[in-house]
């Protein structure tokens, strides 16, 4: 059985261990542009030994975005200055992902530290698109719902952004279709409430993702994995359930999708998560053994022991970690001392070595 510091090729990359940087929102970019606080951000993760180092979620057009400051990649202005940070991850043996997004019905919002808001029309915000006219909360305005030409160029705007994001040097492609998100919108039934072929059934309010699958499979490299982060329930009895995830996985994984990333909860705001360390790790477990598919772990992972159990149990086959990587992006260094695992320091850094 594999564990946290065993490396795993996934089609044609090698990732040198089981432990990724989960995207992260930073909310530091002018007009979608990388900059100096990205490069070191992610460059320091990379040092700090992941294995895979993934972007924040990176908005695939002006309308998709969660906040003026998000990180963008809608334009080839943007690939420039992200060129220069996946370029900077794989001088430190680190594999380089971005994940694409789209806000949908919950753009144009704030940042978290000037308080996460919504930013109306009148004050710079734009419109808000989503599956159905249904907002968020009651704090949001009512969504536009998408037209048939609005979710073709939906489709068109992934398709683009995976263009670019070979161009611009990264090797795995995370599509994201969790947190209350567009694509998550359009998957549950408690924000799509459409009567035409993209909404009713489960075989309807998956389309709109299998159909950016397919046109972004259809422009990534064939030796590049394609991962997709979900939100593996909605935690309530009437959304969307793990057993959907594992159905749904399962379909991915005959479009080209290597690995799903599972998280869960953020398409309504009125749910109690109850929260504690690894409380989503079962997600990962199931859908790995009943759909048969490469899984990543996420939530509340905090420790070496913890992550190289997840990995050993053969619950998932990554950890995506967040909040500890910001409280230390060299958590990986610190791991592989506490599990009695040598590995390969930063030339730069190996007088400080344990």
């Amino acid at each position: 059985m594999a564990h946290l510091f065993d490396s795993l090729t996934i089609r044609e990359i090698s990732i040198k261990n089981r432990i990724a940087v989960s995207p992260m929102c930073q909310y530091s970019s002018i007009d979608g542009f990388a900059n100096d606080w990205h490069l070191v951000h992610l460059g320091s993760r990379a040092i700090g030994g992941a294995g895979i180092v993934m972007t924040e979620a990176t908005s695939v057009s002006l309308e998709g975005r969660i906040s003026p400051s998000d990180l963008g990649i809608w334009k080839d202005d943007h690939i420039e200055n992200l060129k220069k940070i996946s370029s900077f991850i794989l001088q430190h043996s680190a594999v380089p992902g971005i994940q694409l997004a789209h806000a949908g019905r919950k753009a144009s919002h704030a940042e978290p530290w000037n308080g996460n808001k919504l930013i109306s029309l009148s004050h710079g915000g734009w419109k808000t698109l989503a599956p159905s006219s249904i907002p968020f909360s009651a704090e949001t305005d009512i969504p536009e719902s998408l037209t048939k030409q609005g979710i073709s160029k939906v489709v068109e705007d992934f398709s683009m952004a995976a263009k670019r994001a070979f161009t611009a040097g990264f090797k795995i492609i995370e599509i994201h279709a969790a947190h209350g998100y567009l694509i998550n919108e359009f998957l549950s039934p408690l924000s799509n409430m459409r009567t035409d072929e993209y909404g009713g059934t489960f075989e309807n309010r998956i389309r709109l993702l299998l159909e950016i699958v397919e046109a972004v499979r259809s422009v990534w490299h064939n030796d590049f994995p394609l991962f997709v982060r979900i939100s593996a329930s909605d935690w309530l009895s009437n959304g969307w359930t793990i057993e959907d995830s594992v159905a749904l996985s399962e379909i991915l994984k005959s479009k080209g999708i290597d690995l799903i990333d599972c998280s869960s909860g953020g398409i309504v705001p009125y749910v109690k998560i109850p929260l504690s360390p690894g409380y989503q790790i079962s997600f990962a477990e199931q859908i790995k053994k009943q759909a048969g598919i490469l899984t990543g772990a996420v939530g509340l992972i905090t420790q070496p022991k913890q992550a190289d159990s997840i990995i050993s149990e053969g619950k998932a086959d990554i950890v995506l970690m967040a909040r500890e990587l910001l409280r230390d992006p060299y958590f990986p260094l610190r791991a592989a001392h506490e599990l009695d695992i040598e590995i390969n320091w930063p030339t730069q850094y190996a007088r400080a070595k344990y």
